[in-house]
C-alpha cells in the first residue's frame, strides 16, 4: 500500500511543478473568452460508470449531469440501509481549457434504516454538497492516453443524514483508447470517510476497471468492475456494473444501469441519469 501513496504523491507534485509542460491546446480561451462552439471537444462526461473522466469540459461552458432516480441498498451487520435519491447533480464549469471546477449535490434524499423486516427509521431531505477540481495533465485535446487530478471535500449539509461529516479524497482518472472505438479507463483514489456506525473517519482505497464500445452509433455500452478496501477493518468490497449511454444530439445524453455489489454487505445501486453541456 506504501507503493500507490508514493504513486499518488509523484502525480500530485507533477500537477503542480510541471502542468505546463504537457502541450495543453486553445490556452488562450478561458471562464470570460468561452472555446468557440466549432472548437469543442467531443462531449465527455464522468457518468454512468464510477470511473471519472480525465477530460475537463471546455474552457468557459457548463456542464450539467444527474442521476434523474437511483435506489441503492446496503446490507449491514443489523438490519439494512435503503435510499433513494433524486436529481443526484453534478455541476461542471471550465475555467481554462485543462481546469474545471465542479458541484456535486443530493437535491432529495430519502433513506430508510431498517432494523428489522417492520421497523424502520425515515429521514428525507436535502443531501450534502461536494466540491471538487479536475486538472487534466495529459490528453485533453490528443493523444490516445490522458490523466487527470480530482481532488474533492464533502460538506455535511444533508438534512436527510444527520449524522454526515466532512469527507475528502483525490482521485487519478486515466484512459487509453484503441482502435475501432474501444476505449479502456481506469482510476485509483484515496479517501477519508465517515464510520458508518459512530463519530471518527477511516481510510480507504479505490480502484476501477472500465471498457466501453458503440453498439450502434449513438448508443454506448459500458462494463466496469471496481474494489473498495478499508484499511482499518481489512475488508474487501467487489463491483460489477453496467451501463448504457445513448446520444440525442451531440450535447445531449441520457444514460441507465447498475452497480451490483458481490459480497452481501456491498451496494446494489440502479439508476437512470443524463448529462447536458452549454
Amino acid at each position: 500500500m506504501k507503493t500507490l501513496y508514493n504513486i499518488i504523491l509523484i502525480l500530485a507534485l507533477l500537477s503542480v511543478v510541471n502542468i505546463g509542460a504537457f502541450g495543453q491546446q486553445k490556452t488562450c480561451y478561458h471562464l470570460f473568452r468561452p472555446v468557440p462552439g466549432d472548437s469543442l471537444r467531443e462531449m465527455e462526461t464522468d457518468r454512468p460508470d464510477v470511473t471519472e473522466s480525465p477530460q475537463t469540459i471546455d474552457a468557459g461552458h457548463f456542464q450539467f449531469e444527474t442521476d434523474l432516480v437511483r435506489f441503492q441498498r446496503e446490507n449491514r451487520n443489523a438490519g439494512r440501509s435503503d435510499e433513494y435519491l433524486f436529481n443526484l447533480a453534478n455541476i461542471k464549469l471550465g475555467l481554462t481549457n485543462s481546469t474545471a471546477i465542479q458541484l456535486t449535490f443530493e437535491s432529495f434524499v430519502v433513506k430508510k434504516d431498517f432494523n428489522t423486516e417492520s421497523s424502520f427509521d425515515r429521514n428525507s431531505g436535502s443531501g450534502d454538497l461536494t466540491l471538487r477540481l479536475k486538472q487534466n495533465l495529459l490528453g485533453n485535446d490528443k493523444g490516445k492516453f490522458a490523466i487527470a487530478l480530482l481532488p474533492y471535500v464533502k460538506f455535511p449539509t444533508s438534512r436527510a443524514d444527520r449524522e454526515s461529516q466532512y469527507e475528502g479524497g483525490i482521485i487519478i482518472p486515466m484512459s487509453i483508447k484503441f482502435g475501432n472505438d474501444w476505449k479502456l479507463g481506469f482510476q485509483v483514489e484515496a479517501d477519508r470517510l465517515q464510520e458508518e456506525e459512530g463519530s471518527g473517519h477511516h481510510n480507504q482505497i479505490l480502484q476501477t476497471l472500465t471498457v466501453s464500445h458503440p453498439l450502434t452509433k449513438k448508443l454506448d455500452g459500458i462494463i466496469e468492475t471496481y474494489y473498495t478496501y478499508e484499511f482499518k477493518d481489512n475488508h474487501l468490497k467487489n463491483f460489477l456494473n453496467a451501463a448504457l449511454q445513448y446520444e440525442l444530439s451531440k450535447d445531449l445524453l441520457i444514460d441507465g444501469g447498475l452497480n451490483y455489489g458481490v459480497q452481501h454487505d456491498a451496494r446494489k445501486s440502479y439508476f437512470v441519469g443524463l448529462s447536458f453541456r452549454l
